[in-house]
């Protein structure tokens, strides 16, 4: 048991897309048999709401309920495969459960707006056991700003709120992921932050040009206060806007091990967040061998390997 996958959208695609199927079977490309092949010791699972669904029905505060059913929806299914999988709310619990051969999930939110500007409703979060918050999606909410194309959206960064919550999470010991956060918000984040930070599903912006990637002083940032970044396998963050290619998640690795060091590469697969390539070298959890493959095959230690692997966020898990 190796492999920790810091991001898939599993629950969303379980819940409110195919609506069929659980954790044990299903047409998703994350489920227990493939976890098992690939050898998974951790799962970070995102409960994940997308605004558009709810700015007419209640906005937020109906996206903050929802997230709550996804969370008791998860119990309900680590209560069903309690033999399988179990809940790893700390470092602690990672290890107990590779102790009894259990794969652990880590149970994540992704799109911060949710908390309405209530710091409860944070509080409420990490009591039922959310343990790392994507503090931004692809719009602008309490927290802060997001990714864009548009450079004075991308220079602006948390709001009060958003410092609060930063500052706050870093107290409860919950990781703070600034994934699909803009320039800005980064930069204050990593001002006010007082625990961990990861960017758990992005790539390189030296590589592909696109804003929900990180520039290199990004990762040097990142990597020089013990954060790391989490491959995202989706084709136009590596280079491509129809495929997802091994070669060119081989790239985005090497240059970030080039930048911040071994220390810093992880995965964070977004697997069953995307869809619509044309090709997709590796599309579920069961085929994570052939990129290990082939970064072994690009001159990859062992050793690094098992860093990029699962070390590296473990090192993190450790300081929560």
């Amino acid at each position: 048991m190796k492999l920790i996958d810091m991001h898939c959208d599993t629950l969303w695609k379980l819940i409110d897309l195919d609506q069929t199927g659980d954790l044990m079977d299903n047409h998703c490309s994350v489920n227990i048999p493939f976890m098992k092949q690939a050898g998974t010791k951790a799962q970070f699972f995102a409960c994940f709401t997308h605004f558009d669904d709810y700015k007419n029905i209640g906005g937020y505060e109906k996206a903050y309920e929802h997230v709550l059913e996804m969370i008791s929806y998860l119990k309900r299914q680590l209560e069903e495969y309690s033999d399988e999988i179990a809940f790893a709310r700390s470092y602690a619990e990672l290890r107990q459960n590779v102790e009894k051969n259990k794969i652990s999930v880590v149970l994540t939110v992704e799109e911060g707006g949710i908390l309405d500007g209530k710091m409860e409703c944070l509080e409420k979060l990490y009591k039922e056991g959310v343990r790392l918050i994507t503090i931004l999606w692809n719009y602008n909410n309490c927290i802060g700003h997001p990714n864009s194309k548009d450079a004075t959206c991308m220079w602006q960064g948390l709001t009060h709120f958003g410092r609060e919550v930063v500052e706050r999470m870093g107290e409860l010991g919950m990781i703070i992921d600034v994934s699909h956060a803009s320039d800005g918000t980064f930069r204050d984040v990593m001002e006010h932050a007082k625990g961990p930070v990861v960017a758990s599903h992005s790539n390189c912006r030296e590589l592909c040009n696109h804003p929900r990637n990180l520039t290199d002083e990004m990762i040097r940032e990142l990597a020089n206060c013990g954060g790391v970044a989490g491959l995202n396998f989706y084709g136009p963050f590596l280079g491509n806007p129809k495929e997802s290619r091994i070669n060119e998640m081989t790239a985005h690795i090497l240059h970030m091990i080039r930048v911040g060091g071994s220390s810093f590469p992880a995965i964070g697969t977004d697997f069953d967040g995307f869809d619509g390539m044309e090709v997709q070298e590796i599309a579920d959890a069961s085929q994570m061998e052939r990129l290990w493959d082939a970064l072994k095959k690009a001159g990859l230690t062992e050793r690094q390997l098992d860093k990029i692997w699962g070390e590296n966020v473990e090192r993190v898990l450790r300081r929560i």
